[in-house]
């Protein structure tokens, strides 16, 4: 494997957001993370939360040769974002690899913008909800972790792109507490880019959102906080309310519940629920949205 060959299709990402965009609270407005070149003309894959609403957007290559880029992309599904470079990049595209094919156990490199990277391991193929409305059918998680994950390239033993990192998690290992990566899975952007590209979303319907930040805890589904102004807030939802039911289906679960929050037609669609809050029993009626509609849309300036 050629890591100084691989090092040279990854580049480092910022991005500036306004401060009156939807999503400056809770992700901030300079954001820094990493990118890889996945074609000649200088289209970067990243990781989405990245460029999110996204005014103004970077990209330094290994040089420390700046380029404007703008934020192409962003698919709330995968979590992944495109950023188009505003001027020549000048480097090889790291070449597509198979994530169905890599196996627990595999030798792998995690490479950041900034020139570090990790010789690691697959550690874990898996379901993973995430506490933001988010949900893969199977991550890939790595160990040991990478200090800098955000859009990094997983690359495979002949320099394939496996994915890009997403975040840093811990998990018990060996009877103690390791930190691991989760990456989003190359294979998702397949069916995405060309509607990325051409349309700047996927032609899939977009799903439900509540605005319901949640985790599990021993097989409960906890509120942990509601977005201000969202479906959830405005129908009542509140911090350290536990759901357990959608429509008539008992909740078993965090991936559980976005399955059924997203069965329950498109965003729109009234989803009745009934939460626990301090020992009793309610039920709330929330309208749902589509997330998309409270951010702000990519600009070419």
């Amino acid at each position: 494997m050629d890591i100084e060959k691989i090092m040279r299709s990854v580049v480092t990402v910022r991005a500036s957001i306004p401060d009156d965009a939807f999503t400056a609270g809770s992700l901030g407005t300079r954001r820094e993370g990493s990118g890889v070149v996945i074609r000649e003309n200088g289209l970067v894959l990243t990781i989405g939360y990245l460029i999110t609403e996204a005014e103004d957007v970077w990209l330094t290559r290994y040089d420390g040769r700046i380029v404007p880029g703008h934020a192409l992309a962003y698919d709330q599904q995968s979590g992944f974002g495109l950023v188009q470079a505003l001027a020549p990049l000048d480097l090889q595209p790291l070449p597509i690899g198979d994530s169905d094919g890599a196996t627990v156990g595999d030798h792998v490199i995690f490479a950041d913008g900034e020139g570090q990277y990790v010789r690691t391991d697959i550690v874990a193929k898996q379901e993973f909800a995430g506490y933001w409305e988010y949900l893969l059918d199977e991550a890939i998680f790595i160990s040991p972790a990478h200090p800098s994950w955000g859009g990094a390239a997983l690359v495979d033993s002949e320099g394939k792109l496996l994915g890009v990192g997403s975040l840093r998690l811990q998990m018990s290992k060996g009877g103690e507490i390791a930190d691991i990566n989760m990456v989003v899975p190359i294979n998702l952007l397949r069916p995405l880019l060309d509607d990325l590209l051409n349309r700047g979303e996927f032609s899939q319907p977009p799903r439900p959102w509540l605005g319901a930040l949640s985790a599990e805890n021993n097989g409960d589904v906890v509120v942990m906080s509601v977005t201000e102004n969202g479906p959830a807030a405005k129908a009542g939802l509140k911090r350290g309310d536990v759901i357990s039911e959608i429509r008539d289906g008992e909740v078993e679960g965090l991936a559980d519940f976005y399955r059924k929050v997203w069965d329950s037609g498109p965003p729109g669609a009234e989803i009745p629920m009934r939460v626990l809050r301090d020992g009793r029993e309610a039920w709330l009626r929330i309208k749902s949205a589509d997330r998309n509609d409270f951010l702000r849309k990519p600009q070419l300036q």
